[in-house]
């Protein structure tokens, strides 16, 4: 496995691993889970050179981290361990954003302890808190680096403003945020503002939550309550217009002899050696796969061919709905 460099000189493998569908987000969000088989595909990762890993204490809550936690351990130093705070959640359920200090402060012990961890590589905000100052929240965590808790810090889903000024307190390692062929909007002012100021960047979702895999022909494909079945870009009225796109990664895919996932992950390999996609995944036949894109380079003109058809702007539809899209961006 490759390895690429984050900011601040994080050096990680080439490709992550998206935990997130391993356990802890309900079966209607990526099927039903299996936690031997998470476990089983994290360490085959590890065995193929995968050092960097996807967490978040929402995610469950807690139970992701968990399972992470329980994969890791005994396992060969070197791995990167990133996990996210921000949110509020009790037992009724998620109650928003909080990215104040003292909620900080409170998830990153919680994440050490389940992680089984003394130190997190990279914690991330994950989403931007309005009702709190970036300069207080990366305060917070600067103060956790100094305590030998936290080495990197990261945010997700911010937008420019906000970068600038958390960039002035302390310098970020990474933000997170969806980029893929059908998602480009961050290359018009977020990604060239990450390289002004040496930040590393993080797509999640790079194949658009699956669908850049050429496995879903058909809204039909989805099982009763899938929660992509809301999902703008999956609407009746969008998706036989996606669904060009895939046909060309299709194709690219089919003179390689390699899977389409492999060729959207590919594309954005070669976008920068600053950008390290975390497919998410909770088998190892998707994570080998989805691994191996490391070993591909496309061509100028298989380039060429997958900007053309997924040129920026002109994927349909939004790429959350209004609620969530209300939290990109700030």
């Amino acid at each position: 496995m490759k390895h690429r460099i984050l900011g601040k000189g994080l050096e990680v493998s080439a490709l992550g691993i998206g935990c997130m569908p391993m356990a802890g987000v309900g079966k209607d969000m990526y099927g039903e889970t299996d936690d031997r088989e998470s476990i089983a595909t994290i360490h085959r990762a590890i065995e193929l050179g995968v050092t960097f890993f996807d967490t978040a204490e929402v995610y469950g809550p807690h139970r992701n981290e968990e399972l992470l936690g329980e994969a890791i351990k005994g396992r060969p130093d070197g791995l990167v361990i990133a996990t996210k705070f921000g949110f509020k959640f009790d037992e009724s359920g998620f109650r928003g954003t909080d990215s104040s200090p003292e909620n900080v402060r409170r998830a990153c012990e919680g994440c050490l302890t389940r992680l089984g961890i003394d130190t997190i590589d990279l914690f991330y905000q994950h989403r931007v808190d309005p009702d709190v100052p970036i300069e207080e929240t990366v305060g917070a965590v600067a103060q956790l680096i100094q305590e030998g808790k936290v080495r990197h810090i990261g945010l997700s889903e911010a937008g420019p403003e906000t970068i600038r000024k958390a960039a002035a307190v302390h310098p970020i390692t990474a933000l997170q945020s969806e980029y893929s062929l059908w998602e480009r909007e961050i290359e018009e002012e977020i990604l060239p503002l990450c390289r002004e100021l040496a930040i590393g960047f993080v797509p999640y979702s790079p194949l658009g939550r699956g669908f850049l895999t050429g496995q879903i022909a058909s809204r039909e494909d989805l099982p009763e309550g899938d929660y992509r079945l809301g999902d703008p870009r999956y609407s009746e009225e969008n998706f036989a217009k996606n669904m060009e796109m895939v046909e060309v990664v299709k194709t690219i895919a089919e003179a390689h002899g390699v899977s389409p996932a492999q060729i959207a992950l590919a594309w954005l390999l070669a976008q920068g050696e600053d950008i390290v996609p975390i497919p998410g995944t909770k088998r190892r036949a998707t994570m080998e796969d989805s691994m191996a894109a490391a070993n591909i380079a496309l061509g100028a003109d298989d380039l060429a061919k997958l900007d053309a058809a997924a040129a920026m702007g002109s994927t349909a539809g939004t790429r959350y709905r209004e609620p969530m899209m209300k939290m990109v961006r700030l």
